[in-house]
Order: C-alpha cells, then structure tokens, then sequence
C-alpha cells in the first residue's frame, strides 16, 4: 500500500496536467523522433513495463500546450534547434534523477520550450490585397505544415485616366517586403479592353523595369497594362493598369493634321480658273434697271453701228458700259469650280 501512494500522486497529477494545458503538443512531434522520446523514457523507467507506457503519454501530454503553435517559417531552424538542445537536457536529467520524476522535468522542459518560442521573431500580417506574401509564411505544429496569405495572385485594377499627349506613368510597387532578385514583365491589350484575362495580352519585350512610361499617350494605347512580378520565374504578384485616354490632340497636332488635309485635297482638285466676266448684250439687257433712258439712247447708238457694219461682234463695248458695271452687274453672283 506504501508503494501506491507515490503512483496514485503521480497519475493525479498527470491527469491535472492534461486537463489544465490545451490539448496541444505537435511541436513535439515535428521536431523530435519516436526513438528520441522513447529513449528518455527508457533512461527514466527502464527497457519496458507499464511505467513505460506512462511516460511517453506524460511526454505528450506536457507538450500539448505546443500544438497550435503558429510561428515564422524563417524561425523553423531556431525551433527544431530548441528542440534538440531539449533532448539532449532531458536525457541528462533522466540519468540523474529517480523513476517518479520524469513528469517535473518534462514539465520544465516544456516551459522552457514555451519561453524560447516566445522569443522567436513573429511573422508579419499579410497585407492585402493581393500577392504572394513570402515573408509572411506561417509553420503550424498542428499538422507540421506551413501556409501562405489566402489573397489572390491578381490585385484589383487600377483605373488612370491621361489626356491625350500627355505622359502615362505605372509603377509596379506592392505593400508587402518582396525577396531579393524579383523580375519585372509586361503586357498589354488594346482595344479600350478593360480586363484581368491573361489570355488577351501580349507581351513588351522592352519593357523591364518596375516603372512603364509612355509619352505621348495616343488613343492606340487605350487600354490594360498588366505588370507580372515574379522570382525565379514563380509569379509573386499581378498588377493592373487600365489606360483611358481622353481629349481631343494637342493644338498643334491638329493645325498640322489640318494642313496635311488641306494638302491631300488640294493634290486631287483640278486647277482653278477665275476668268473676267464679259456679259453678252441679252445678259445685259436682261439686269433689272438696265434700260434706263441714257442707257436707251447708248443702245440705239449701238444698234445704228451694227447696221452700219454688220461685221462688228454683237457684244456691248466696254466703254459703253454704265460706270456702276465697271466691277460687274448688280446683283450677286458665284464662281464653281470643279471639284
């Protein structure tokens, strides 16, 4: 009966144990072996037998508080080699201490665990909305596995209006840190086509650089640009910049589109020809306020010439025109020519 009490203290205070720490202890199992952990075991209890037993599920049960430990997956070397240094701690201790005190340094070991994962440097919160976010990978002990930011690899397109002549200028610049080396590309499609599918662009091979600029933007480049950031050829992030175009073209493009017109017209057009105008007599006689009585008597003049000589042209003599027909007849009149 003296040989009960101690176990049934111990058991008592296993089960405490379990109960008070979340049931978590993955950490445990992603950086140490089962040959590790039996080994300490067997350095505390011996080869086999029921004690056995009973220390490896202490041993679990003390590290539970660990499993849903989320930490830097930078820091995953700095945890394994926590792990290690308690290892080798606890099997020092396990030949130095008796059978019954393997839970007190398991629970010191899994304090002291606790505290150094406390110290480790904290991953960054993903930064929406979009990207692949390497900087901020997360480890879970809970499955041993690492996770990037649930955010799409497309960001929202970013709408930039220019006037026509002017400058258009994109920067391909993200929130999040990006690794060393990245490389920048290039697309576009046209059209005025306002879109993400990638399967309507084309690449711009001269295109580089985190910065595009175009000068001057003309209505050809109404459209979507498309800025892939990658590393090692693994896309990190896609950028949109949807191109309006707007206004009429500078002043000066369009006084000298204007002359090229004029210019094109005019090669095409057939040399025009103004001649004087030399009414006949009918055309004359035919002007409303033309037989006035000076102008009767100038006609029958005209008219005894005629049967003097009737070889004279029947068309009135200039100087027997009235003075207010020197310039031409009253009244309006037009030049057409050929188009």
């Amino acid at each position: 009966m003296t040989l009960l009490a101690p176990v049934s203290g111990v058991l008592s205070a296993l089960v405490a144990l379990v109960v008070i720490t979340a049931p978590t202890w993955a950490c445990l199992l992603c950086f140490t072996t089962y040959s590790e952990r039996l080994r300490i075991c067997q350095f505390f209890v011996g080869m086999e037998g029921p004690a056995l037993k009973k220390c490896e599920d202490a041993f679990t049960a003390t590290f539970r508080g660990l499993q849903d430990t989320d930490i830097n997956y930078d820091e995953r070397g700095h945890l394994h080699d926590i792990f290690t240094q308690i290892v080798h701690s606890l099997q020092e201790t396990a030949l130095a201490q008796s059978e019954w005190e393997f839970w007190r340094a398991f629970r010191a070991a899994a304090d002291t665990v606790k505290g150094d994962i406390e110290q480790l440097k904290e991953a960054p919160d993903c930064i929406p909305p979009c990207g692949v976010q390497e900087v901020s990978r997360r480890f879970h002990c809970h499955g041993c596995y690492s996770t990037l930011c649930d955010l799409p690899l497309d960001c929202p397109i970013q709408d930039i209006k220019v006037i026509r002549g002017d400058q258009a200028m994109f920067s391909c610049d993200v929130d999040f840190e990006l690794p060393e080396e990245v490389t920048y590309s290039w697309k576009f499609v046209g059209g005025g086509l306002r879109t993400q599918d990638q399967t309507y662009f084309r690449e711009l091979p001269g295109a580089r650089g985190n910065v595009a600029r175009i000068r001057p933007a003309q209505p050809k480049h109404h459209g979507t640009f498309c800025c892939v950031i990658a590393q090692e050829q693994r896309p990190l992030a896609r950028l949109y910049f949807f191109l309006n175009v707007t206004g009429p073209p500078p002043r000066g493009e369009t006084e000298l589109q204007v002359s090229f017109r004029e210019v094109v017209l005019w090669a095409q057009r057939e040399v025009e020809l103004i001649e004087p105008w030399t009414p006949s007599l009918g055309e004359l006689l035919a002007t409303p306020g033309a037989l006035t009585p000076s102008n009767q008597r100038l006609l029958a003049a005209a008219a005894a010439f005629l049967v003097a000589d009737p070889e004279l042209e029947a068309q009135a003599p200039s100087h027997l025109l009235p003075k207010s027909w020197e310039s031409g007849p009253p009244g309006p009149f037009s030049v057409q020519t050929p188009t």
